[in-house]
């Protein structure tokens, strides 16, 4: 971001504004570029007449001569020079820490906007369900499908237990995706589920997410919000030949997040909680291949959501919207009949070389020719939960039940979840 900021600041001014961000953040790191730049060329320049006096002493030394003045010159250089990389290193922190804090360039593509209601809508899939619709914590209740009183009892709000059918749907998603992925050709990895801070500052800004990651205590560790996060921190500092990219992973885990203080109307239920099963798709790929493979991850997503037979849209985020990591997301939102709302439940980006600059992760042509950061892309595939409560809520019987999707009936074993509620 750095050389960027020194070729083209236009450009990195231009980034700020689209996202509603003030550009004169950029003048500290131009001050401090400036003030880097100026000890280096003091501190070369101090090193080189330090060389030349030292050469000048060896000679006077060996014809014999008085050498004591050259001394005297050449004694004042190191402490100078000392002085000068220990305040270099003091702006490479600052330098370091305020170009964290930048967000990534966005794609061209990106629409201008303040908020998610500028986002723009791409397309609609599937059909609304016409009937009646409870919302997906009444159907739990009316089918003893999850218990969030014990939960709540051993861990607080927003855990729960899943019972019965449910917790085989569960499973049946879960091994679905993977199956669904791999023969797409991705290969399958199931993470470490707590990572340390030097991993966590490769992958995501910690401003945006120290309210959300649950820390063990006493330890470097942290729980992971998203498979995400491990994975792609994992290849840091390896370099690969453009021939052996894109590395195409499928990840299973649970994700740990605390939502502290968000969405009160999502207490109850399972859409909003804070551990939750995900089936996630990575790409580490070259700048020349990421924008194809961006839109390949989010027709993966598509094809596996229409596959489900559920009613979703897909939308491209606008620029205030979209994660500062991140050059381009769209989202998948499905639809809720009972609140009659379309609702998140895949996020595809392409983070491009955000993460791989702090990561370390390079391409090149062949070792040693054209080396440049490498790209790196994430997609949901399916969010568990979100995806349990899609299914309750738009499948919904006129006899009380629920249709299990045809795709999972081979690993639920059964079609319909509950029982027919008899009418009064």
């Amino acid at each position: 971001m750095l050389e960027l900021i020194r070729e083209n600041p236009k450009l990195v001014k231009e980034n700020l504004k689209k996202r509603n961000l003030d550009p004169k953040i950029l003048e500290n790191i131009a001050d401090l570029d400036e003030q880097w730049r100026k000890h280096k060329a003091e501190s070369d320049e101090l090193r080189a007449k330090r060389n030349k006096l030292s050469q000048q002493i060896n000679e006077l030394k060996k014809a014999g001569k008085d050498a004591s003045k050259v001394i005297k010159d050449a004694a004042a250089g190191p402490q100078r020079i000392k002085d000068l990389e220990e305040h270099m290193m003091q702006l490479e922190t600052k330098l370091h820490n305020a170009l964290c804090a930048l967000p990534n360039v966005l794609h061209e593509s990106v629409p201008a906007g303040k908020d998610s209601t500028q986002n723009k809508v791409i397309k609609e899939f599937g059909k609304k369900p016409k009937v009646t619709a409870k919302n997906h914590v009444e159907l739990i209740e009316l089918h003893d499908l999850a218990d969030f009183e014990r939960a709540t009892k051993i861990a607080g709000s927003r855990w729960y237990f899943l019972k019965n059918e449910l917790a085989i749907l569960d499973l049946a998603i879960q091994r679905y995706a993977v199956d669904f992925m791999r023969e797409r050709g991705y290969t399958f990895v199931t993470p470490p589920y707590f990572i340390n801070r030097k991993s966590y500052e490769g992958v995501t800004s910690l401003e945006s997410f120290q309210d959300v990651m649950y820390k063990v205590e006493g330890e470097d560790l942290y729980a992971i919000a998203t498979s995400e996060h491990a994975v792609i921190s994992s290849f840091a500092n390896e370099v690969f030949t453009d021939a052996k990219l894109p590395i195409k992973l499928v990840a299973l885990s649970p994700c740990f997040r605390k939502e502290a203080g968000a969405h009160g109307a999502d207490q109850k239920g399972i859409f909003r909680v804070h551990q939750f099963n995900k089936v996630e798709q990575l790409i580490i790929a070259t700048p020349e291949q990421s924008w194809k493979l961006h839109e390949e991850l989010v027709k993966n997503a598509i094809d596996f959501w229409v596959s489900l037979e559920l009613p979703f849209r897909q939308i491209l985020l606008c620029s205030g919207d979209t994660g500062k990591v991140m050059a381009k997301t769209y989202d998948l939102e499905a639809w809720f009949p009972a609140g009659k709302e379309y609702r998140e439940v895949v996020s595809a980006s392409n983070a491009t070389t955000w993460q791989s600059s702090r990561l370390g992760i390079k391409c090149e042509t062949s070792p040693g020719v054209n080396r440049r950061l490498a790209h790196t892309l994430n997609s949901t595939c399916v969010a568990v939960q979100r995806c349990l409560a899609a299914i309750l809520e738009n499948n919904q019987q006129a006899d009380g039940t629920i249709a299990v999707p045809q795709v999972l009936h081979k690993y639920t074993g059964f079609k319909l979840i509950g029982k027919p509620v008899k009418k009064k």
